[in-house]
């Protein structure tokens, strides 16, 4: 249980880390992609708005729209605007790549400007215009150039930019954030293994001292109940027996059978419990285990059906195996409806892999919420699955308990579900 609760820990963490690892790179690819793509649309929009060419920059950032006039000292100079295509300077021009395509009102291609561009010539400008103003698109991306369209007084502009750089500046951040995000989560889950027992110390402790507890009290409890026991017999034999002292026997033996249960349950939830694993006929041991009920469902107005597949072999503790068909069918006895029915499956699972143990019950008010908290320690949902006003339960609400720990022991898994009026335990068995 303790591996188990440490693996838990270990996936918890892994996960959650996987999980802000991949938000934070994709934020901050996202953001480098959206900041280029703008920057590109930023010129493309300055070569748009000057019709094909770059502007003059001022080297301080800042434009005069036109001189000033010192000879009207009335007149105030005019104010320096700061330029709104801050962030480019007067390089920019030379190191952008780029083509412009004209076309007129009727989309008909009239002129292309070839000349910031090597890579393409005039008659491929012409088919990368079409293209473009086939599609409709005002922007976009077309092979290597990220393209963007404008209206002018004699028809349409089209400007394509070169991008070849700015992409693979995009994939080499891409590959690079990723094999440092790889090389960080692999280091941080190195590290949530290594410290993984300390975080879960308080955890094991308090588990271990329970079961401590429960072996020792165990131990401790059962010389005052046979001692009670022996007293009971002796006032039996001075005087008659009366309601009282079968009240008492009935109670030890009440407590002694629960004593057993608990020491069972706290033996098979050790972290290496001391099972004998070997092959088995698991159809004779269901069939064996499974039979004795069958007498008692039937002095309780119940019917019990066995269907086991026939020659079906399992490594595993046989004597864990018989608890636990023992457990889930007095179980289903113990709570199937008045008149119910109540029967107990074993047969290959779909997949092959896997031998299933099914033992099922009718049941007219099947518990409701999570199902999951029958297997918890000393939870009966008594409410919801009442037989009868007059008749006992009995049981110590640990039973199902014992078969979840018994199925874990085994590497497998045991779950409940409830539908058309029917609970069904089903155990995996691997």
């Amino acid at each position: 249980m303790i591996k188990r609760l440490q693996r838990k820990f270990v996936v918890i963490a892994a996960v959650c880390l996987l999980i802000v690892e991949f938000a934070i790179i994709g934020g901050i690819n996202g953001v480098n992609i959206y900041q280029t793509n703008k920057n590109a649309d930023d010129l493309l929009n300055i070569i748009i708005e000057n019709d094909g060419r770059f502007p003059e920059f001022d080297p301080k950032g800042m434009k005069h729209d036109k001189p000033q006039d010192n000879s009207d000292s009335a007149s105030p100079p005019e104010s320096k605007k700061p330029d709104k295509h801050r962030g480019f300077n007067e390089e920019t021009k030379y190191q952008t790549r780029y083509f412009v395509v004209y076309a007129d009102s009727n989309g008909e291609i009239t002129k292309v400007d070839t000349g910031h561009v090597a890579a393409v010539s005039s008659s491929q400008a012409i088919e990368y215009g079409k293209s473009v103003l086939d599609s409709g698109k005002t922007s976009g991306t077309s092979g290597n150039y990220r393209y963007k369209t404008g209206d002018t007084d004699k028809g349409k502009i089209i400007v394509f930019m070169d991008c070849r750089s700015d992409r693979a500046t995009k994939n080499r951040f891409l590959l690079v954030s990723c094999a440092i995000g790889a090389a960080g989560y692999i280091l941080v889950c190195l590290l949530i293994i290594i410290f993984s027992k300390r975080a879960i110390r308080p955890v094991v402790e308090s588990f271990e001292k329970q079961k401590r507890f429960i072996t020792d009290a165990g131990h401790e409890i059962k010389t005052p109940l046979a001692i009670i026991s022996a007293n009971t017999e002796v006032l039996e034999m001075v005087s008659k027996p009366n309601q009282w002292t079968v009240s008492i026997k009935n109670q030890i033996t009440r407590l002694n059978g629960l004593l057993k249960e608990l020491l069972s349950l706290a033996k098979m939830e050790e972290e290496k419990p001391a099972l004998t694993m070997a092959d088995f006929n698991i159809s004779d041991a269901v069939y064996d285990a499974a039979s004795p009920f069958t007498t008692l469902a039937e002095t309780k107005g119940k019917k019990l059906t066995i269907d086991v597949a026939n020659g079906l072999t399992y490594h595993g503790d046989e004597g864990a195996i018989r608890q636990l068909v023992s457990i889930l069918t007095e179980n289903a006895v113990k709570y199937a409806d008045e008149d119910g029915e109540i029967a107990v499956k074993l047969f290959i699972s779909h997949n092959g892999k896997e031998t299933d143990l099914e033992v099922s019950n009718t049941c007219k008010e099947p518990p409701q919420g999570d199902l999951t908290k029958l297997f918890d320690r000393f939870y009966r949902d008594d409410s919801s699955r009442s037989r009868s006003k007059g008749e006992k339960k009995g049981g110590y609400g640990i039973g199902l308990s014992i078969a979840q720990a018994i199925v874990r022991s085994h590497k497998s898994k045991i779950s409940c579900k409830a539908e058309n009026g029917i609970m069904i335990f089903t155990a995996q068995l691997k």
